[in-house]
């Protein structure tokens, strides 16, 4: 064989397994992963770009939260008088109580094993957990921080005079410098601010907020696992659960199933209720005002259908889906004289060519938001864009206040375990109608009183720690997919089997598949 021809043997090798082969994801363990601000009620901001403790950063800038926000390694969510929640793309969820301030500070991915680490400033907030083999997915709270090693539902309280920590499922480690502690469910921890020393007791008795997370965990898991159904990939997705609830399934034909809200006519098109917000590295993006709108303008694609309307396919999520995260469902296309559309991506739409629903016309930006679809005639000449331009929209998220700091004191008796009293006390007293007490008293009821807001100006200063360094095990983990989505098997809200042994953050899971109950039943 000449070495002509063995170059073509080789080259035509490498080809197939390209084609072929799984492509290998991407190494960079700063490749930031995007997940959704899955619920709003009430008083909720978020902050892009802080430096240190966002509650002492006067330069940081805060925005209204709005619901189906893409969230980013770097944002810091804050709640005054109301509540949020974070679903992620593995389904893990994180929930947040009044007055709770939280940092995403490290949402990457490397070897296809997601990296979680999180930083509660400020409040209490709930966690539910599964992470998948090499995922890791810690909070730091104060001086402490729970690490979650597989599957974990857990509660973390954080103030200026201590923190505390309960399991209500699974189990935790909890490090604090160079010492650590396991938790099982049923078990709490406390520790007082300033000190070296933890006291573990039986954890506290669910409250209101406790039983708001816990039945959200639950409807969701059950409208995922029939939403499932009706997508032809195993891998979980944040948003499917929101399908069955507020909308209906059918058969399309060649293209599998499709679905279309509940209430819409046949006159109605997709980007007709949501806004736009820019991200300086995401773009724009299009965040639906209904509870529905995150799948289907992120993931995915659109056709006509003559009889229903315009019908969203789930096309697939993870490795070798349409897993890749976009701002909007759309392709973006500036016509001949200057002006900037959209229009709904199809399923066979190519890269850079023109798009297959510009049939239907093309939705114009006009005074900085969408227009109607209008009619393309002939011709009309509309080139393809990667992206509209900053200037092209007005953004729909308005500008918010800076979050006002919460402070409790610390009783003379000792740090109450559980929760922290609002007034000096010592030993056992009574506050709000609840019982607290010292360290020594561990089997007594913690209180769960309310905190006190104070001012920003007049606040002590505060603990700030970094979350501690994740630990790598020897063997990489392969699978999952690049970019913003899809995962590594597992089981989304349901808790997998998988346990996290080397850290890189909650990963994408296979969500099992309903055997009952017709996801958003079906025509």
């Amino acid at each position: 064989m000449n070495p002509r021809t063995a170059f073509r043997s080789i080259l035509f090798v490498l080809v197939c397994a390209f084609i072929t082969g799984p492509r290998p994801v991407s190494a960079d363990a700063s490749h930031a992963r995007i997940i959704r601000l899955s619920f709003v009620q009430g008083d909720v901001r978020f902050s892009r770009d802080t430096h240190g403790d966002p509650l002492n950063d006067d330069k940081a800038l805060w925005d209204a939260g709005v619901l189906n926000l893409p969230v980013r390694q770097g944002y810091v969510l804050a709640t005054d008088h109301g509540r949020a929640e974070v679903e992620f793309e593995n389904g893990a969820v994180a929930f947040l109580n009044e007055n709770t301030v939280l940092e995403f500070y490290d949402l990457s991915i490397e070897d296809g094993a997601r990296t979680t680490r999180l930083i509660l400033r400020q409040g209490t907030a709930s966690f539910s957990v599964a992470s998948a083999k090499g995922d890791y997915f810690s909070v730091t709270g104060g001086d402490f921080t729970a690490e979650v090693t597989g599957r974990a539902a857990f509660r973390v309280d954080n103030f200026d005079d201590g923190s505390t920590v309960d399991v209500s499922k699974g189990h935790i480690t909890v490090a604090h410098k160079k010492d650590s502690t396991p938790l099982d469910k049923g078990q709490a921890l406390s520790m007082a601010a300033g000190q070296d020393s933890v006291q573990v007791s039986q954890a506290n008795a669910p409250d209101e907020f406790d039983r708001w997370a816990s039945g959200r965990v639950d409807s969701v898991t059950t409208a995922t696992n029939a939403s499932m159904r009706y997508a032809n990939s195993p891998y979980y997705s944040s948003g499917f659960g929101d399908l069955y609830t507020y909308g209906s399934w059918f058969s399309t034909g060649g293209y599998g199933y499709g679905w279309r809200p509940y209430g819409v006519g046949l006159g109605w098109s997709p980007f007709d209720s949501g806004g736009w917000g820019f991200d300086p590295s995401l773009g724009w993006s299009f965040f639906g005002s209904a509870p529905w709108g995150w799948l289907p303008y992120h993931y995915g694609s659109w056709i006509f259908d003559p009889g229903f309307g315009w019908t969203w396919l789930p096309g697939g999520f993870g490795y070798g889906g349409y897993g890749t995260w976009r701002g909007a469902t759309g392709t973006w296309v500036r016509s001949r004289n200057g002006g900037i559309g959209v229009v709904p991506v199809h399923p066979l739409d190519a890269r850079g060519k023109t798009p297959i629903n510009m049939a239907r016309g093309v939705m114009p930006v006009r005074n900085g938001a969408l227009g109607v679809a209008t009619p393309v005639g002939a011709d009309e000449k509309w080139k393809v864009l990667k992206s509209a331009p900053r200037e092209s929209l007005k953004s729909n998220i308005t500008v918010a206040t800076a979050p006002t700091r919460v402070t409790r004191s610390v009783s003379t008796g000792g740090m109450s375990t559980g929760r922290f009293a609002n007034n000096p006390g010592s030993g056992s007293s009574s506050v709000a109608g609840k019982r607290t007490l010292s360290v020594g008293q561990p089997n007594a009821v913690p209180s769960r009183a309310p905190a006190t807001p104070s001012a920003r100006a007049t606040a002590a200063p505060r603990r700030s720690i970094n979350p501690p360094s994740v630990p790598r095990s020897t063997t990489a983990v392969r699978g999952g997919s690049s970019g913003a989505s899809g995962g590594n098997s597992g089981s989304g809200r349901g808790f997998p089997s998988g346990a996290s042994s080397r850290p890189s953050s909650s990963s994408a899971g296979s969500a099992p598949r309903g055997s009952s109950g017709a996801g958003g039943r079906p025509h």
